[in-house]
């Protein structure tokens, strides 16, 4: 199983090529509709907040029906500064989304290949990659639901468990992999952090039970945690603390009750491809197989780890531990578990049980590559074996991997600011203040930035910025000034240079100005959980650049397991 620098960029090389089918519809013209389709929209407003120089991004100027809100405060926001990235490098706001989405998935199979390499060697972790990211429930957070953040956490969770059997190995970087893959799950989507956590204790404790050196095993495994929360404390501190000041807690349940979503055993086999929702019962309009050969290829390495047990004892083990990992996950998606659901309450938050299919396609795909196995030195059937079973598996399943139709889009469709501030704004607007009138009509959208209510008084020179505005006023007599803004935590306002108290009129900035010439300033500044928390992943970047750098030689990713 032992390989070289030039085997893994060959292997690399195989699964971005077996990729291509699955993101080549990313490239047709246009775009394709999606359950959330406010993905190029928050592209475009990550992009245009780091080119106003706010870092890390927190609010957006012109969501939240042009009152802005603080989304990046609380919406999970790695894929977008990916997205945003791509948009500053010259791409437009459209092709920068789809190259977001692209990456997503390249990703997901390129992570994986580097955790079933570690078992099956380069042919089986090929194969483990590209099963990962041709699974089905891949195409429906691409093609169907638009769900950026939840596919992008799934490209980071085989990271977290190749961290975790490398520090079972006493390999010290399993720290620095664990760490970017456990963070990059933070930064990613909220949800999946929630249902990950439980596998990974399990994981873990597993092998501390079969560690030689349970200390240093806990202690690795401790400050992989510590450094992960650490790197994406920027993001998840403040999430936590200041989720309540939004109307977010407002809009759980209804039609995101779990008690409507379970999913029939048969669904898991076979269901019909759709492009609607998750509906009570039967009459779903969306897909929740597993995938055919997921489940061949799953019962496939249960054979192999009872026929093979003396031979590939290390390999045995990790099937069956994806194995139970693998109907854990079909249980907690199936009626049966509605106990567990139902008295664990912060399950609720995940509303859809179908969700675990998440780890289905982990397990599952990494078993795939177990198959490999019987094959380990019959270099002639390794090729051939190898080659039919990618083979297949990319023309059963590459079929998912299509939208439901083509809409004829340009970049300058989404960056209109009637698309912007009223129509994608009535899709996402969870993240407004609590105490915010949500905008009933078009007449109700803040067109305008600074209006003047009372008095005679001029505004110019406005530089507005996502997180700054900047204006003079001439006040003839003395008017009120209004800056069409939702007010949250942070917000504060500067006249002549000097901090001026302000009020709110229905949510948005108001203060009173006598006759004069002013500047004015308003700026979107830290509270202090947020200065802290920005602190403290500083300290942990640098920490761990520090850590890579002092450690370089030590540090070979690309090493024999």
């Amino acid at each position: 199983m032992k390989s070289n620098k030039f085997f893994i960029l060959y292997s690399l090389f195989f699964i971005l090529l077996g990729s291509w089918w699955a993101i080549k519809p990313l490239f047709h013209p246009g775009f394709f509709p999606m359950h959330d389709n406010t993905q190029v929209v928050r592209v475009q407003q990550m992009a245009q907040a780091l080119k106003d120089g706010q870092f890390p991004v927190r609010w957006v100027g012109d969501l939240g029906y042009g009152f802005g809100y603080p989304i990046f405060n609380f919406y999970a926001p790695l894929a977008y500064y990916v997205g945003a990235v791509f948009n500053l490098m010259g791409f437009n706001v459209l092709m920068a989304t789809k190259l977001m989405f692209g990456f997503g998935i390249i990703l997901s199979g390129v992570f994986m290949y580097f955790l079933a390499r570690e078992f099956w060697g380069e042919f089986g972790g090929v194969i483990s990659g590209l099963f990962y990211a041709y699974a089905p429930y891949h195409a429906i957070d691409v093609y169907v639901r638009g769900a950026v953040g939840e596919f992008w956490a799934m490209a980071f969770l085989p990271l977290v468990f190749l961290g975790i059997y490398k520090l079972f190995r006493k390999k010290w970087w399993g720290v620095i992999v664990g760490a970017l893959g456990f963070a990059g799950i933070i930064l990613s989507h909220n949800l999946t952090v929630l249902m990950t956590t439980p596998f990974i204790l399990l994981v873990a404790l597993i092998l501390f039970v079969f560690s030689k050196s349970k200390k240093q095993f806990l202690i690795l495994n401790s400050k992989f945690l510590i450094l992960s929360l650490g790197l994406s404390a920027f993001y998840w501190l403040p999430a936590l603390f200041e989720m309540n000041l939004t109307k977010v807690f407002g809009q759980l349940g209804g039609g995101a009750d779990f008690r409507d979503h379970f999913v029939f055993l048969d669904q898991l086999w076979a269901s019909p491809w759709g492009f609607g929702g998750s509906a009570p019962g039967r009459l779903d309009g969306i897909s929740f197989m597993i995938g055919k050969l997921h489940i061949i290829f799953t019962a496939f390495s249960v054979f192999t780890g009872l026929f093979l047990w003396k031979k590939y004892r290390k390999q045995s083990f990790a099937i069956f531990l994806s194995v139970f990992c693998f109907l854990f996950s079909v249980f907690l998606t199936n009626q049966l578990s509605f106990l567990l659901w139902d008295v664990i309450p912060p399950m609720a938050f995940i509303q859809y049980p179908w969700r675990f299919l998440v780890f289905t396609a982990l397990a599952a795909s990494f078993m795939a590559g177990a198959a490999i196995l019987w094959f380990q030195k019959k270099s002639r059937l390794l090729w051939i074996g190898g080659g039919i079973i990618v083979l297949a598996l990319i023309v059963l399943n590459s079929k998912y991997f299509n939208p439901q139709m083509y809409l004829n889009v340009s970049a300058k469709d989404y960056t209109s600011e009637e698309n912007i501030k009223w129509k994608t704004s009535k899709i996402s607007d969870e993240y407004l203040p609590r105490d915010f009138p949500t905008p009933q009509n078009r007449n109700e959208v803040a067109w305008e930035k600074v209006a003047v209510m009372t008095g005679e008084a001029e505004t110019k020179d406005l530089i507005l910025k996502s997180h700054r505005y900047t204006f003079n006023v001439v006040a003839q007599n003395e008017s009120e000034v209004l800056v069409n803004t939702a007010y949250f935590p942070g917000w504060k306002v500067w006249v002549n240079g000097k901090e001026k108290d302000f009020t709110l009129n229905n949510g948005k900035i108001k203060f009173s100005l006598p006759a004069g010439d002013y500047q004015v300033l308003a700026r979107f500044t830290n509270t202090p959980i947020r200065t802290v928390s920005n602190l403290i992943s500083l300290i942990s970047w640098s920490g761990l650049a520090g850590l890579i750098l002092l450690n370089r030689r030590r540090f070979k990713f690309g090493g024999a397991p």
